[in-house]
């Protein structure tokens, strides 16, 4: 592990400014993810900032519905929380889907959007990878690539996003808020992430500098009727192989509002903008499920030990939609 400057931040702006400088520089909450990197040589800021003393650690209802969550509010504490399983169960669901008890009390909510793949080059300073060394190649894409992506990769890189909660985010339609030396500005949860294109290195729209502070959750009554499945290799402490988030309202036998991302499938949590558009106003049948499944996943490329993803992304989906009804 490279050495590096540790320092504590009392306040927003002094977090912001000190992380504002020419070096390179990680703001730090629970470290479930940027300490492994360390450790591995994969990250190597020159000055690591605490944040965990700032005041960010609310889940609080707005005036107009929406649902603010800090970005230090731990996982397991937004999992329990009786608003989000109320109003959010499916991001409850997918919070407790993801790594273990002990990792969940220690994870943060902008930890959990910050956190970067776990594909098994990114982590082996032997291979050939993109996103730790630019331009070196992507061993992936001829190599094992059971749990890579399908949807949105590019020659470059083919990984997948890891989080679970953030699947959940962004089928809810939340909009992250961060600070910077600018000011502050809101980004819609979907596009924060990015996906690789030729530079798969920039995994999201942030800026030198800026911290999350916040994610907003607007105001939807049908998300009460909501559900995250999660399909994996193993019961517990495993990477979704496909995972969907969804939420439904019908009435009168037809789609009044729906909701659909997928995890495990895309280099950012994917919002199934297809899929949505196309069940909008239709009549609730399993061939009308299966028809926008085709739609959304009619431009996936599978690789020689993942295509098998693109069947099973389709019967996810289908079969959380006909639980929902």
């Amino acid at each position: 592990m490279k050495l590096f400057t540790y320092k504590q931040a009392d306040g927003v702006d002094e977090a912001i400014k000190a992380a504002s400088t020419k070096t390179i520089s990680k703001f730090i909450g629970g470290g479930t993810n940027l300490v492994d990197l360390m450790r591995e040589n994969i990250e190597q800021p020159d000055t690591v900032i605490d944040v965990t003393h700032l005041p960010l650690t609310d889940v609080e209802e707005l005036e107009d519905g929406s649902i603010k969550i800090g970005s230090l509010v731990r996982n397991s504490h937004l999992a329990a929380n009786k608003i989000i399983r109320e109003k959010f169960p499916v991001l409850s669901q997918a919070i407790l889907n993801g790594a273990s008890g002990q990792l969940r009390n220690m994870a943060t909510t902008g930890g959990n959007i910050m956190q970067r793949t776990r594909c098994y080059y990114f982590y082996d300073e032997t291979a050939c990878c993109n996103k730790r060394n630019p331009g070196s190649g992507c061993d992936a894409i001829d190599g094992y690539n059971r749990i890579h992506a399908i949807l949105g990769t590019s020659f470059t890189c083919i990984a997948t996003h890891p989080s679970d909660m953030c699947v959940a985010m962004a089928m809810l339609g939340a909009k992250i808020i961060v600070e910077g030396k600018n000011g502050e500005r809101e980004i819609a949860f979907t596009d924060f992430h990015k996906l690789p294109g030729d530079t798969p290195n920039i995994e999201t729209v942030l800026q030198q500098g800026e911290l999350i502070t916040s994610v907003v959750i607007p105001p939807q009554d049908f998300t009460k009727n909501s559900l995250y499945r999660k399909v994996r290799d193993r019961a517990s402490y495993a990477f979704a192989l496909v995972s969907v988030a969804a939420a439904l309202e019908v009435e009168n036998g037809s789609i009044k509002n729906v909701r659909i991302a997928l995890g495990g499938v895309a280099h950012k949590p994917w919002r199934a903008f297809k899929a949505e558009n196309y069940l909008m106003n239709k009549e609730v049948t399993e061939e009308n499920f299966m028809l926008a499944a085709e739609e959304e996943l009619k431009d996936a490329k599978g690789f020689e030990h993942n295509s098998f993803k693109i069947g099973l992304a389709k019967r996810t989906m289908v079969s959380v939609l006909k639980e929902l009804v």
